[in-house]
């Protein structure tokens, strides 16, 4: 019988294997677009994604009858958004990648990996098996899986990197009335969320894009007026000719 340390070692080797037969440079040398949540996605023109290679974050399924806009890969790591949004994400007709942080709501299938985001060896994960940074930001992780992939450019928008709340940086709180951080006003309305950390999120931006820029591929801001100025800014209709 395998055990202890054991059988987290074969498990790790059968994720790994999983990993690298079907992920590892999957989309070599393309393009993706990161699709974070914030309310500028309500000024972004969504008809420039047909037929790309798109990356959607926590609630935007919120947004798939809003948006038209059904994403390549689905990416959540907060343990609140996975339990907040729990049969939403289940029912997802793409592939994800979730943190292990609820292993009693998500199990591995042909649609899901389950990533290792509590206790992720590295800063930036180049190997997912091993785990995932969360980095204080769902679009931090997004792009280690990105980069895992092989994409060499990525296009990000809805990233306004602006928040209004009260309390300390990843306090737990509960947000009273019409949610103003997101592009929909019931994305956290009434319900438990953690306090944004702007300063960390910025430490994690720098490291993914130094970590892309070496690699010679590259991070575009086309969000629709953002506040973030860690990675190169350029409007969406002009990232894709």
């Amino acid at each position: 019988m395998v055990r202890g340390k054991e059988y987290a070692t074969c498990t790790t080797l059968l994720r790994m294997n999983r990993l690298e037969s079907l992920i590892l440079n999957r989309h070599k040398g393309e393009t993706a677009i990161l699709v974070a949540n914030g309310p500028t996605l309500n000024k972004t023109e969504f008809e420039l994604f047909n037929g790309r290679l798109t990356f959607g974050h926590n609630k935007i399924l919120l947004g798939v009858s809003k948006f038209m806009f059904y994403p390549t890969y689905y990416v959540a790591v907060n343990e609140i958004v996975l339990r907040q949004s729990a049969r939403q994400i289940s029912a997802l007709n793409c592939l994800k990648f979730l943190s292990n942080k609820a292993p009693d709501l998500y199990e591995e299938d042909a649609f899901t990996y389950i990533l290792n985001t509590k206790s992720p060896p590295e800063r930036f994960s180049f190997e997912l098996a091993h785990g995932l940074n969360e980095g204080w930001t769902v679009t931090y992780a997004a792009l280690q899986i990105a980069y895992y992939m092989g994409i060499q450019k990525v296009v990000i928008v809805g990233l306004d990197h602006r928040y209004e709340f009260q309390g300390r940086p990843n306090e737990p709180t509960e947000l009273v009335g019409a949610d103003p951080n997101h592009f929909s006003q019931d994305y956290f309305a009434g319900q438990k969320w953690n306090n944004p950390d702007l300063q960390r999120s910025e430490e994690s931006f720098r490291i993914a894009r130094r970590t892309f820029e070496a690699a010679g591929r590259q991070i575009i801001d086309a969000t629709v007026g953002g506040a973030c100025d860690i990675f190169r800014k350029k409007r969406l209709e002009d990232c894709f000719t």
